[in-house]
């Protein structure tokens, strides 16, 4: 029954989750019900709780116990709300620039095309995937930070697409052939990036269901991997980073992060104006939320056009990689707390920023809204805004670990077991 099963008939909690958002500027915990039966998740808890200015730097924990007093108060928050005394386990996200996901693709050609693919073939293939992606994690980390050992640890994988003599499957089992292309998504972390969430963990007294990289929770979160008319480009703009997914018919390709967001809009606000922080945080939202006069909101437009410009910047370096692989999808869905700014989508409607890229034309640029998440029912009526994304992702991960495993699903997971021990 997968990981949830451990939690059933506990009285004070039944079977309820936690599902935990560290963000830079805001510690986000949802309480859910797991309904198993129709394999959803019901919210009927949430805690927000504001960061201390140290307490995280470019989505990476700085201070571990600044981070476990605000996650104490937010998911208290969340537990009254919903009435339970004590939620032990959790799913949490990840982020930061060194972050990375991306799909791996090897082709494997059958020395006997007649015979029956079995089990014991098809395991051999996904671990052979697994070692080529983690390789090639370890290198690009290597070359970006200068240190070559640094320790990278798996924390997620998802088999995005199988396809036999260039025919799409969703199991090959049984199947007959001689290529079989077998392409897993897979995200690595430094594991001092992993540690501090664990420790994390500890101090709260939860257990952990899982670590996700936020990017893939959110490309996920609409539950339409399988649609292989679906094609987006999610931008998740929070405090500290920025999180881009590419999904190209219906398979995640990747995932990219910078060290850009909210926090240094707000920072250039107070700078310019020579306010404090919180002052020009509370300025910033209050010109997100369309509340300033005309002239005000000119002024701070003009303010924030070329940290928007250094942004979009990001954003073009980031999808430039994917651009060598065909078309571009011609939609971006935007979501999480600093996609609020009006600069951000406006910067992306410009047009300017894609003559180097592969759209075929300027892609059109809308929100991603919390009812747009698959099978998280929110019965708070807290969850409105963008910035709800990431932790209704993250619960919507979740729930992939309640009911029967499928066969493929189950094999890259004792993959990745092996790999992370």
């Amino acid at each position: 029954m997968g990981l949830f099963s451990k939690m059933m008939g506990r009285k004070s909690v039944g079977n309820y989750a936690l599902s935990l958002d560290i963000g830079t500027e805001v510690v986000k915990a949802l309480v859910f019900k797991v309904d198993e039966n129709e394999e959803r998740g019901v919210v009927t808890g949430v805690g927000r709780v504001r960061q201390r200015l140290g307490d995280m730097q470019s989505g990476a924990v700085s201070d571990i116990g600044g981070v476990v007093a605000s996650c104490e108060k937010a998911i208290g928050i969340a537990e009254e709300m919903a009435g339970v005394k004590k939620v032990e386990q959790t799913i949490m996200g990840i982020a930061g620039e060194l972050v990375k996901g991306s799909t791996t693709t090897v082709h494997y050609e059958r020395l006997k095309p007649e015979t029956r693919i079995d089990l014991p073939e098809l395991k051999n293939i996904i671990q052979k995937v697994q070692w080529k992606a983690f390789d090639k994690i370890r290198q690009q980390i290597a070359w970006e930070t200068g240190h070559n050992e640094i320790d990278v640890k798996l924390i997620n994988a998802a088999i995005v697409d199988v396809r036999i003599d260039g025919y799409r499957v969703t199991n090959p089992l049984g199947f007959q052939g001689r290529d079989v292309s077998i392409g897993i998504f897979n995200a690595h972390a430094p594991m001092v990036h992993l540690g501090a969430l664990q420790t994390i963990a500890q101090e709260l007294d939860l257990e952990l269901l899982s670590i996700a990289a936020e990017p893939y929770a959110v490309a996920r979160s609409m539950g339409l991997e399988n649609n292989m008319d679906f094609s987006t480009i999610f931008i998740d703009v929070g405090g500290g980073t920025t999180d881009v997914a590419v999904v190209r018919n219906g398979g995640l390709e990747g995932t990219k992060m910078f060290a850009l967001g909210g926090r240094a809009f707000t920072k250039r606000l107070a700078q310019e104006l020579n306010i404090n922080f919180d002052e020009a945080e509370a300025l910033k939202m209050k010109y997100g939320r369309g509340e300033l006069n005309r002239e005000i909101s000119s002024r701070l437009e003009k303010i924030f056009e070329e940290d928007c410009q250094v942004w979009l910047d990001g954003i073009e370096l980031s999808l430039s990689e994917y651009s060598e692989g065909g078309l571009l999808p011609p939609r971006i869905l935007l979501c999480g707390g600093g996609s609020a700014l009006p600069g951000i989508r406006k910067s992306l409607l410009s047009g300017n920023w894609i003559k180097n890229l592969s759209f075929a034309k300027a892609p059109s640029v809308s929100f991603l809204q919390p009812k747009d998440v698959a099978n998280i029912e929110d019965t708070t009526n807290m969850l409105k805004d963008p910035q709800d994304i990431t932790p209704m992702g993250l619960a919507n991960l979740a729930l992939e670990f309640v009911g029967e495993e499928k066969v493929m699903s189950s094999m890259l997971r004792r993959a990745v077991k092996m790999m992370q021990n």
